[in-house]
């Protein structure tokens, strides 16, 4: 179960003692929420296809495609032989590249559909037993307000991510009763490499007689894109003793976007 918050050298290590597993840690959002949930005590075992320089040091890191069944099984093998169980598994890894029209994303579809929802699917699939005996757990799935909002050119990862928040809502009924809290966030324009390029494609894509501002903080009510940490503080609330009374929720933190709709 949640224990409370514990004291190192003065610092509040929330959770010290916790077991984590983040997909996308590499860098980005995923890299900030890695370095978050050390920073507070937990030990954390993080994947992507490739580590780079923003891949914190102190967490294990193991190369896997999550976009592949046997991907998902090496690394969730490799995430419990190193920490002998886990307490939280934040489901980050996605993202797309955009098209010119819905109609020509064909061959994207699976990969997008395979990183951005059933890599969750299964990864929680082989770990949640894990936490079950252990009685408790929490679990973030990381979406996008694609969901509310999308253009025809990412309507693939638009789908995918709708496919996320309904099944991280649909479980949370049958974890509940084990001490298993599942919560999603989602998400609106972030400065990472990967959504900085997606936003340079669409804007090429809807042409000058529809373009929306290039300056995208334009369309947002707080004035700023948001930060890689704006997310990773977040989620570190999400899975503290502090959260313990939200499940099947989904925070959306996107610098008040939606509301402006």
């Amino acid at each position: 179960m949640e224990s409370r918050n514990h004291r190192t050298a003065g610092v509040v290590q929330e959770l010290a003692g916790k077991r984590a597993v983040v997909t996308g840690g590499s860098r980005g959002i995923g890299a900030a929420i890695t370095q978050n949930l050390l920073d507070a005590g937990a030990t954390v075992v993080t994947s992507a296809r490739s580590s780079t320089d923003q891949t914190p040091s102190d967490a294990t890191f193991v190369k896997a495609d999550l976009s592949t069944p046997d991907g998902v099984r090496e690394f969730a093998d490799t995430a419990l032989d190193t920490l002998g169980g886990v307490d939280i598994i934040v489901n980050n890894a996605g993202g797309c590249r955009a098209f010119q029209s819905a109609l020509e994303i064909e061959n994207d579809w699976q990969y997008t559909v395979d990183i951005n929802f059933l890599a969750a699917v299964r990864l929680n699939a082989a770990l949640v037993p894990v936490m079950r005996t252990q009685g408790g757990g929490v679990i973030v799935h990381v979406s996008s307000i694609a969901t509310i909002s999308s253009y025809p050119m990412i309507l693939h990862y638009a789908a995918a991510k709708s496919a996320l928040e309904t099944y991280s809502k649909g479980l949370t009924a049958e974890l509940a009763p084990d001490g298993i809290r599942v919560v999603a966030v989602s998400l609106g324009n972030v400065a990472t490499p990967g959504a900085d390029a997606a936003r340079d494609q669409i804007i090429d894509y809807l042409g000058n007689d529809i373009e929306p501002s290039e300056n995208w903080a334009d369309e947002i009510p707080l004035g700023r894109l948001g930060q890689s940490q704006d997310i990773a503080d977040a989620v570190s609330f999400l899975v503290s003793s502090r959260a313990a009374w939200i499940t099947g929720s989904t925070l959306v933190i996107d610098g008040g976007r939606c509301a402006a709709l």
